[in-house]
Formats: C-alpha cells, structure tokens, sequence
C-alpha cells in the first residue's frame, strides 16, 4: 500500500511539471474518450460491466411486432451527453431536464410515465460507470501526455 502512494505522489509531481494549459488540453481529450466510451456503451445497450440493459417490458400494445427503436437513442448525443475539462478535472455528465431521466434509469427509480400518467418504477440500466476498459484509456492518455514532458 505504501508502493501505491509512493507512485502516485510520483504521478502527482510528474503531471504538476505539465503547464495549465496542456493539463487543460489532457483533461479535455480524456473526457472526450469518456464520452466516446459511454456513448458506445449505450449502443450496445449494456452496462458498464458489461452485461446486457434488461429488456423493455412486453405489454398487450406491443405484443404484434418486435420494438424497432433501441433505448436510450438521444440521450447518448453529444447536445446531452456533456463534457466539460479543466485543468484539474474531467468531467461527463447528462445535461438540463435530461440529467432527472437519466438518473431515474440509472438508478431503477419511480416517476411517472407522463404528467398525468401512472408512476412506474424502472429498471435499473447503468448508463455511465467505470469498467476496465475506461481504466485503460485513462492510463494510456496519461502516459502519452506523460512521454512528451
């Protein structure tokens, strides 16, 4: 454990020798990557760990045919999927009136179908999470930023 501080106060000094401004220029690109990641992630309709978003519930009006939209089509859009990057931060987050339907699927809760609708509650499908993958792509653009000091 102390090997662990050791190489992140290392870290640590290695990117405070990074100007403002190329931290600036990391962060962004790694939240863009982030972006990306999610955002393929919602097209495969599966979570961050990868296993697959349960499926939509079949009722009596959608019994004739297959459902020929995927979910969650505009939310993984670049207009509500945001990032934003500064020099110490990167961040990928849900904007405006979006962020409240999203935290609702996220998380499995209630709300209602419509404004006048019933209140269902839904099923949990993780939409934006860490997995190996998101790891990877952190350590590779670090150590890229990292060999060009």
């Amino acid at each position: 454990m102390d090997n662990l501080h050791k190489v992140d106060d290392w870290l640590a000094a290695l990117l405070a020798n990074l100007e403002p401004a190329a931290r600036k220029r990391m962060m962004r690109e790694l939240a863009q990557e982030l972006r990306r990641n999610q955002q393929n992630n919602i097209r495969l309709q599966r979570n961050p760990d990868g296993t697959a978003y349960e499926p939509r519930r079949v009722t009596a009006r959608t019994k004739k045919g297959r459902i020929k939209r995927q979910m969650f089509t505009k939310l993984r859009t670049a207009k509500y999927l945001k990032t934003a990057a500064s020099a110490d931060s990167a961040t990928v987050q849900f904007a405006g009136q979006v962020q409240r339907i999203a935290r609702v699927h996220h998380y499995g809760l209630r709300d209602r179908v419509s404004r006048t609708g019933p209140t269902l509650r839904y099923t949990q499908r993780r939409l934006i999470g860490f997995n190996r993958e998101v790891y990877e792509i952190i350590g590779d653009l670090v150590c890229s930023y990292i060999r060009n000091i």
